[in-house]
């Protein structure tokens, strides 16, 4: 696949486009023709931080560009090949054998969920009741990213939990140098509901709903949307 832009009421839009559909040859082009940029990425940079926990102060573009070197869009996945660099003081140095036992690494195959749905389907933001619209903004987009790099790294901490790596959040807040109540309130995000996380990764949050509003939410999916006013 190739991307690809168009304008639209002003407003500029990125596309993967099959490479055979780019050309001409549609019946060349797959079972995934087109699909929006911005779902593709935002999911593919959920899963890396997901497994990156300790790449966060990476922006997504260099999160990317450091640890996936293929994917591949099916109807109903998204396959990543991820190589899992290590992190740390010695990342950035420019001597002569930097990098060279990173080159060495076998990427790791990740499987995501996803379903195409149609190609052109409207992404109305999510309102708030009895609002004007006048008044409604989508979210900032560097709160977007905020919002998802949060969800990623409670749902890491939740994982080491539960899986017992770590003792428990005492644990994690030592060694992360942050408060147990820090930890407590990035877990929290681990429990909200589905369609609130897939609508910061679309950007149809209500501008005003980042992550300080999000911690510490009912886990009852009902009450979330009451919370946000939704």
């Amino acid at each position: 696949m190739t991307p690809a832009t168009a304008r639209k009421a002003g407003r500029t839009y990125g596309d993967y486009v099959s490479a055979a559909l780019h050309q001409g040859r549609r019946d060349e082009a797959g079972t995934v023709p087109r699909v929006a940029a911005r779902a593709i990425e935002s999911a593919m940079v959920l899963a890396l931080r997901e497994r990156c926990p300790h790449a966060e102060s990476l922006s997504d573009g260099d999160l990317v560009g450091r640890h996936l070197t293929r994917a591949r869009l099916t109807g109903t996945t998204i396959e990543m090949d991820v190589v899992l660099r290590p992190h740390g003081p010695t990342e950035g140095h420019s001597g002569d054998d930097a990098g060279s036992d990173d080159d060495d690494r076998e990427p790791v195959r990740v499987s995501i969920p996803w379903t195409s749905g149609p190609t052109r389907r409207a992404r109305a933001i999510i309102l708030p009741k009895a609002s004007t619209r006048q008044a409604i903004q989508p979210i900032h987009a560097a709160t977007r990213s905020t919002v998802v790099r949060s969800v990623a790294q409670g749902r890491h901490w939740l994982a080491e939990i539960t899986q017992g790596t770590v003792t428990g959040p005492d644990a994690i807040a030592s060694r992360e140098g942050c408060s147990p109540r820090r930890v407590a309130m990035m877990i929290s995000l681990a429990f909200l509901a589905p369609d609130l996380v897939q609508a910061a990764i679309d950007g149809r949050l209500l501008r005003g709903i980042g992550v300080s509003r999000l911690f510490d939410a009912p886990t009852e999916w009902t009450r979330q949307h009451a919370m946000l006013g939704l």
